[in-house]
């Protein structure tokens, strides 16, 4: 018989799983997690959170080891753990042609829910997620976080006891996330849920009553957050520089071996020493302040403390784009879109200049991936005026596509070819053709360091390396232009890092670079942004005008400011 109150709601001891031909997603874990509190699971990307969470809802079977789960062992009664738990994966499945209320119906048919308790039951569910106003829509028409907020109520329809979240808040904007944790606060507060909760956002994992900090399938280390953080004491420094020197800063530090990490924050760069003393600058303006470390340092500094130096991708552009004045290369007046009687944009204008890093931003559903995929050529401008590289989208889309490189905000190449083939694919595609594809295909494998999985097929990639792939893709043919639509979504902070040091590069070396990101701590890396707010242009400039518009310190207290007030 299971213990009625065991001090543990998840145990863990031993546990060890492999997949074929010889992957180990899980090595001698251990772990245990608390009864009615949230503890968050983080770790980088391929570390084993999603095997755990799987194992830990009786869908997958260890090799060696044992879970209990309120001191019930999964393998033994999977069936009991399972009407006890509720698990929202990465994939929630929504029936997007069903309503809101017929979702809603569903799992709570699949849940064994009685008919006589469900209003009761849906009343403060749909209260609490925003979504009372809108139980009669399709759920294929809601916004990203809408729909991730339905798929957290369809999982509590049935009340669990033990909630197991893998990457919930993945693609949503940050006024949707505090939405999330509200509804999340709200169930622990009054039912005593039990909540494990993978994320890449390492501010929710403050949250937390406590972290798990997973890698290569070994626990690194469990405890309070606060407890991550006193090794950090004297070793994070914030250093105010102006804009226009910012971005060398940032690579002269990550090229310093007693760096372990430094980013772009508000007005200037933060920094990670692998010492606890002051990071040297070349520039005696520059004075490196000490400031309060945050969880995010110290799971960088954790992971990166064994390496000697930074190892960060470095792409150098055989043809460089045109240099001189930074005249406009993307030019928007007046751009609407349709869908039936429905504008999603409604006359957006704006412009981008050459060599820019221009961030295209807004809460899920304001416009911004549709005005993205007509900027893209991908779809028809119903209305208004747009040029990419001075070809017209309405007159010539296929000219001003042959201009850029596209990477999609969810992972677009062949995932039954290797990576070898997608690369020599995507070469032809864009019309590289003999020894300039060879040349560009070897470049590609070399500079992503994607060579050792270039047999691999591109779905069994960790999500990390996927988007480095993708990347690559979209620079085969040294493309002036660089779309990106949510090129970070779902990484974890060391691929972020990466990925946006490469962007800078490739900024600095004159490629202009139109992004949309959930991220507000990446938008800071944007010369100038645009928010979006139900397909109308909300505000515009650069991150630091932003914040002073509003009085903000950062430029998410910007963002949800300046939605907010709109509602």
């Amino acid at each position: 018989m299971p213990s009625p109150r065991p001090e543990a709601a998840v145990r863990i001891e031993a546990l060890t799983k492999t997949f074929p031909p010889a992957v180990t997603a899980l090595d001698d874990f251990a772990a245990a997690v608390r009864p009615g509190a949230i503890t968050g699971l983080i770790g980088p990307d391929g570390a084993g959170k999603t095997t755990l969470m799987r194992l830990i809802a009786g869908l997958l079977t260890p090799d060696r080891g044992r879970i209990t789960v309120f001191g019930t062992e999964v393998a033994e009664d999977p069936a009991w753990i399972q009407a006890r738990l509720g698990y929202m994966p990465q994939r929630f499945g929504l029936y997007e042609d069903l309503t809101v209320q017929e979702n809603l119906d569903l799992y709570a048919d699949l849940q064994g829910l009685a008919p006589q308790q469900r209003a009761e039951r849906y009343a403060p569910l749909l209260a609490m997620s925003g979504l009372a106003p809108f139980t009669g829509r399709l759920a294929g028409r809601l916004s990203g976080g809408m729909k991730q907020k339905l798929g957290l109520a369809c999982v509590l329809v049935g009340q669990p006891r033990l909630l197991l979240l893998d990457e919930p808040t993945v693609g949503v904007d940050p006024l949707s996330r505090r939405d999330l944790w509200r509804i999340l606060d709200d169930q622990v507060r009054k039912h005593g849920l039990t909540v494990l909760m993978a994320t890449a956002y390492l501010d929710e994992a403050e949250r937390c009553r406590e972290v798990i900090l997973i890698h290569r399938g070994r626990r690194l280390g469990q405890t309070s957050p606060s407890r991550f953080l006193e090794p950090m004491r004297g070793r994070v420094y914030y250093i105010r520089t102006p804009p226009a020197v910012r971005r060398r800063l940032l690579r002269e530090l990550l090229r310093d071996p007693d760096i372990l990490d430094a980013v772009v924050q508000s007005d200037g760069v933060r920094v990670v020493t692998r010492h606890p003393r002051p990071p040297s600058v070349t520039d005696p303006g520059a004075l490196p302040e000490a400031v309060e470390p945050r969880l995010e340092d110290a799971f960088v500094a954790r992971l990166r403390a064994e390496a000697e130096t930074l190892s960060m991708p470095e792409v150098r552009l055989s043809r460089r784009p045109r240099s001189g004045e930074r005249e406009p290369v993307i030019v928007v007046r007046g751009l609407k879109r349709r869908f039936g009687d429905f504008y999603a944009v409604k006359g957006v204008s704006f412009t981008v200049r050459r060599g820019e890093v221009f961030g295209l931003l807004g809460a899920n559903g304001a416009g911004k991936t549709t005005t993205f995929r007509m900027l893209c050529g991908l779809l028809p401008v119903t209305e208004g005026e747009a040029t990419v590289a001075g070809a017209d989208l309405r007159r010539a889309p296929a000219e001003a596509r042959a201009r850029l490189g596209y990477m999609a905000q969810k992972f677009s190449l062949y995932g039954h070819l290797s990576v070898q083939e997608n690369l020599t694919c995507f070469a032809g595609l864009y019309g590289l053709r003999g020894e300039r594809k060879r040349t560009r295909v070897a470049w590609a494998l070399q500079t992503f360091e994607l060579a050792p999985f270039r047999r691999q097929r591109a779905l069994d990639l960790p999500l990390g390396h996927k988007q480095r792939l993708a990347m690559a893709c979209a620079l085969l043919h040294e493309p002036p232009i660089l779309f990106l639509d949510e090129p970070t979504s779902g990484v974890d902070p060391l691929a972020r890092r990466e990925f946006w040091y490469l962007i800078n590069g490739l900024a600095e070396q004159g490629v202009t670079v139109l992004v949309t990101t959930h991220f507000m701590e990446e938008a800071e890396y944007c010369d100038r942004l645009v928010i979006l707010q139900a397909g109308e242009v909300l505000v515009e400039g650069s991150p630091e005008e932003i914040r002073r518009r509003t009085g903000a310190p950062s430029l998410e207290q910007a963002f949800i400011h300046l939605l907010e007030s709109q509602r």
